[in-house]
């Protein structure tokens, strides 16, 4: 079940996108605090989009599969427990900034040069001038050290 106050933030985000990447992001701290362990980074973001599904964030179906018509039943508790043990088991550096920096390179590399430069032009965009100074001070300050 996803904390109340992931549930909050994501309200408060406009794009069905940014609702489920307060999921993700939660699911991250999850597994860096050691409530789980996960054996990737992709697994990471998976459980993150997983919750947001259930909570009823409007995201398209994981790839591959068709979307879950609404059965009204309850998630089986055995099953569910035997899940959260085998991620018990698991190691947290799939949560480390080094692995999610690597996933986040790799699907980006599979975008397209064309989306990728879309994205950015978009960013720049909605950032604002204020967005764009910081942004430049930081990537000066990463350049230098």
């Amino acid at each position: 079940m996803p904390a109340k106050n992931a549930t909050r933030q994501a309200r408060k985000a406009q794009s069905p996108s940014a609702q489920a990447g307060e999921y993700v992001r939660q699911e991250i701290e999850h597994v860096r605090e050691g409530k789980h362990g996960a054996r990737s980074a992709k697994q990471v973001i998976a459980i993150g989009l997983s919750k947001a599904r259930r909570a009823g964030v409007k995201l398209p179906p994981p790839p591959g599969k068709k979307p879950l018509q609404a059965t009204g039943r309850k998630p089986n508790p055995t099953r569910s427990r035997a899940a959260h043990q085998a991620l018990e088991g698991e190691g947290t550096a799939a949560a480390s900034h080094e692995a999610l920096s690597r996933q986040a390179h790799s699907s980006a590399q599979r975008r397209g040069s064309a989306n990728r430069r879309g994205a950015a032009q978009k960013s720049v965009r909605t950032k604002g001038a204020a967005g764009r100074h910081d942004a430049a001070v930081k990537a000066a300050r990463t350049r230098d050290a």
